[in-house]
């Protein structure tokens, strides 16, 4: 018998996060998230993203143990922003059974039915900056920090139940090259002198918090990703809370900002961090009693091989003249300074072919795919 339960205490949410570590423990390819960033993540009190966002968790359980896990969206400014009224289900999780994954989506479904929704669209976030998307291709790759990792019987289970594709994510794999290639030099040379620009390495908290930048980057990543599938805006308090929260922990080295001579105006940002996946196996989602530990290892003394690219983005009014090659030009050196051997990008859309098109000079190659997916609850 498979019964939903609304998550409603604190042991009901311990158990609610506890399930994944469990579905997945050991695995070898799955990366949890931390305990303590999922409750921030769903505490209105820390999120910002609540102000303007419903959210109901909900438990499965199976012959009176858990058996899965999902949370209930209305995120009301994507919706305003794309004139669509959409129930998102995320953080799903399952046992290899198609009744558990019934019961939970058709849950899902009926809140948002109840709330006047038509349609229900998934793995989303409450937003933009949560991981979403299905793992459909490359199971047998190792996840990373920003992303999602799923047993392939997920998509399986959500096509037969109705659900069908209605975007498409890929992710790309390089080595990391023994120089910049020429074209990037090359480009990144001509761009300089031709658009006025230059390269700008933040100078630690005093340009982030002092002179602005922590904004300058938010403002141009709104600006870039707002054409971009359900995505909207940051409001200034999640802008907030994000220069606070996660920019300190960035080693700025990695961290190259594209400005123009004149007016210092941020025209292009691009942001990456060592990988730090093998320790958030290794912490099991936890920082204590060791967990800090092998994360801090990571961040600030012996680095794993790998870099994740977690973001690149260039103001509109900036894009196709070339600004890309520049951040390729200052980043490239640094990661091999630093004794990286291969970078990993965060999720691309299959229609974006600006940005599929700007890796071809370093031979990357897809290895992995991930869908959101999308099913019609009610009439309009």
């Amino acid at each position: 018998m498979i019964e939903i339960h609304p998550v409603q205490s604190p042991k009901d949410l311990t158990a609610f996060i506890n399930f994944n570590y469990w579905l997945y423990k050991n695995h070898p390819y799955a990366v949890p998230d931390l305990d303590f960033s999922l409750r921030d993540t769903f505490n209105p009190k820390k999120n910002p993203g609540l102000e303007f966002s419903e959210m109901q968790l909900f438990l499965a359980y199976k012959d009176g143990k858990v058996a899965g896990r999902v949370v209930a969206i209305i995120n009301k400014r994507a919706n305003s922003t794309w004139n669509v009224k959409n129930v998102r289900f995320g953080w799903i999780d399952f046992i290899e059974d198609i009744d558990v994954a019934k019961a939970l989506l058709d849950t899902v479904e009926q809140w948002g039915r109840e709330r006047g929704m038509t349609h229900c669209q998934g793995p989303m976030g409450i937003t933009d900056m949560d991981k979403e998307g299905m793992l459909t291709e490359g199971f047998d790759r190792l996840g990373t920090m920003s992303t999602l990792y799923n047993y392939p019987y997920y998509p399986q289970y959500l096509e037969r139940l109705g659900y069908q594709k209605e975007a498409e994510w890929m992710e790309l794999h390089m080595d990391v090259p023994d120089k910049v290639p020429d074209k990037y030099a090359r480009v990144g040379q001509i761009v300089m002198q031709r658009e006025k620009v230059h390269i700008k390495k933040l100078n630690g908290k005093r340009d982030i918090f002092q002179n602005g930048y922590g904004q300058k980057i938010f403002d141009v990543i709104n600006d870039a990703y707002s054409p971009l599938f359900g995505y909207s805006r940051m409001t200034p308090r999640q802008i907030e809370g994000y220069v606070k929260t996660y920019l300190p922990l960035l080693d700025l080295r990695m961290v190259t900002l594209v400005e123009t001579d004149d007016t210092n105006q941020v025209v292009a940002v691009g942001i990456s961090m060592p990988s730090i996946v093998r320790s958030l196996q290794k912490s099991k989602g936890k920082l204590l009693p060791f967990g800090w530990f092998h994360l801090l290892k990571s961040l600030k003394f012996k680095h794993e091989d790998g870099v994740e690219l977690l973001l690149i983005a260039v103001h509109p009014d900036w894009q196709g003249r070339g600004i890309n090659a520049l951040l390729f030009t200052d980043l490239i050196p640094v990661y091999q300074q630093m004794g990286f051997k291969w970078a990993e990008t965060n999720c691309i859309l299959e229609e974006n072919v600006k940005t599929q098109t700007q890796w071809q000079y370093l031979d990357a190659q897809i290895v992995k795919r991930r869908r959101c997916y999308k099913k019609e609850i009610q009439k309009k």
